[in-house]
């Protein structure tokens, strides 16, 4: 199933500027001056009141104080949660990221009732420098088997390849760029620039440079039965790209996003996205400028059975 309706979230008790992560994310700018943490508490909050009030059941655990983990509340870049029971642990790029990984947090959500059956540890692949940040980089069509994955320093090729052939994806390897000043740099996540829902896709085509690639992934996406709803790079920019559809316990429906994210969509592209699902938005200014992250990354799905 290509949706689910239990995501975890973490709320932040040090938010801020990352400079490690802020090396290759060129969406990150630093807010002087302000009092940022309480401002991201206060979207977090509602946020996170929005989703339960559609009937999406959030998980919220709270991040701790030490050690400083100032990207806590983008938790789909550590761990992702499968079907199976497993939950996989991702070698993260920054430093100072990998200390999110917490054992207590995989806890909390047994005690929800949830069955974890294995933890499959990736981590060690840091030590070697390579890096595959979880559902930030890898973006999974679960009803197709398909893992699309741009490449950069946050998603090694090789380790891209060998996580697909052990979870059974067939691997989409292609390179994105966004314009940077007058420089083409690589994009640091694959879902800043595509997202995949159960009937459609919204991807920033215009981010592959290589025609042979483009021409690649607008062939697997059609043939993959999905509508490609295209943005613009300057879209893009604005978080268009970071979305997640999710449903609540009715099985109804939602694709999720940022309100600098649908504020930038045009009348056409909600048309073509309503089609299929509700939109909710929430306003997520300053963890996106901050952060470099929006909604999408705020968001690991929990697809674990029930005990």
């Amino acid at each position: 199933m290509q949706t689910t309706d239990t995501v975890l979230m973490i709320e932040p008790i040090a938010f801020g500027y990352n400079a490690e992560t802020a090396q290759n994310n060129y969406f990150q700018t630093e807010q002087k001056g302000l009092d940022i943490q309480t401002k991201a508490l206060a979207e977090f909050n509602i946020f996170v009141e929005k989703l339960r009030s559609k009937g999406i059941n959030v998980i919220t655990i709270k991040d701790t104080l030490e050690p400083h983990t100032p990207d806590s509340i983008f938790p789909n870049n550590w761990v992702s949660f499968h079907k199976d029971g497993k939950v996989v642990l991702y070698p993260m790029f920054a430093s100072n990221r990998r200390v999110e990984r917490r054992e207590d947090i995989i806890e909390s959500i047994k005690e929800q009732g949830f069955y974890v059956a294995e933890i499959d540890d990736w981590s060690f692949s840091e030590t070697q420098g390579h890096f595959l940040e979880g559902t930030g980089s890898m973006i999974f069509d679960h009803d197709n088997k398909i893992a699309y994955g741009s490449v950069s320093l946050r998603l090694d090729e090789n380790l891209f390849r060998e996580f697909c052939g052990k979870y059974g994806f067939e691997p989409i390897v292609f390179h994105s760029f966004q314009t940077v000043g007058e420089e083409r740099l690589p994009i640091y996540h694959t879902n800043v620039m595509m997202c995949v829902a159960d009937k459609f896709v919204v991807i920033c085509l215009d981010c592959i440079d290589d025609e042979l690639e483009r021409s690649k992934m607008i062939e697997t996406i059609k043939n993959s039965g999905k509508e490609i709803i295209e943005i613009s790079e300057e879209q893009m920019q604005q978080f268009a790209g970071n979305m997640l559809q999710v449903q609540n316990k009715e099985g109804y429906k939602f694709l999720v996003m940022s309100q600098t994210a649908y504020q930038s969509l045009t009348a056409e592209q909600v048309s073509d996205i309503e089609k299929y699902c509700e939109i909710i938005y929430s306003d997520l200014n300053t963890i996106e400028v901050n952060g470099g992250g929006s909604a999408r990354c705020m968001l690991a799905e929990i697809f674990l059975p029930k005990k």
